[in-house]
């Protein structure tokens, strides 16, 4: 019972710790730059190759906000859409993932701020395979009873303190991008993470593991 304990203690603090920015090389950034550009002269394939590249990664973003597999599925397919209809407005000055990103957390947060309250999911609703099996830091979110203890933290926590760590510290994201996402200046998201982290710690302390 030690040794688990042990475990679990060491594993608990990836989320509240800063982990490493996830950094795209030019051939993928150049890529997607000509993806963009034949989606916006109407090719379909170049879309579903952009769909393709994000849908996990959203879905997931949206799952860790709202805990409910269906709610997360339609807004997935919700901010594909509206991408799609404003894809020959967007500036290829801008960072894409970011501009998804924040579709899908502000309706992640509409929804949430709809029902009222968050929602509950329990191994037997989570699907093994959404679309294949998952791997990474969104896995242990919800693949295993830590990750459940985790979950359960993050819902405690206020929504702006909660999108921030999630998307950082489970995400990967950096603070630039994140404060793209969540329309604030760079400073008010490095002391929002700072804050979350705090919080986070703090709640996960009294936490039996």
């Amino acid at each position: 019972m030690m040794e688990l304990k042990n475990k679990t203690k060491k594993l608990a603090p990836k989320v509240g710790k800063k982990q490493p920015r996830r950094v795209r090389t030019p051939e993928e950034i150049r890529l997607e730059k000509e993806r963009i550009v034949a989606a916006q002269g109407g090719d379909m394939k170049a879309f579903e190759a952009l769909v393709k590249e994000y849908e996990k990664r959203v879905f997931w973003v949206a799952f860790n906000l709202v805990n409910n597999v269906e709610d997360a599925k339609d807004i997935s397919q919700d901010a594909f859409l509206r991408v799609f209809k404003a894809i020959n407005r967007f500036d290829l000055k801008y960072n894409f993932y970011t501009w998804l990103y924040r579709i899908v957390v502000n309706l992640a947060i509409d929804s949430l701020r709809k029902k009222g309250k968050q929602n509950n999911v329990s191994l037997e609703e989570f699907p093994a395979d959404p679309t294949e099996p998952a791997k990474g830091p969104e896995a242990l979110m919800m693949c295993s009873e830590l990750g459940q203890k985790i979950n359960g933290v993050l819902n405690t926590m206020p929504e702006k303190y909660k999108t921030v760590i999630l998307l950082r510290d489970v995400h990967e994201m950096s603070c630039d991008e994140i404060a793209e996402i969540i329309d604030c200046t760079n400073a008010t998201t490095r002391w929002r993470l700072h804050k979350a982290r705090e919080i986070f710690r703090e709640k996960w302390e009294k936490v039996e593991v």
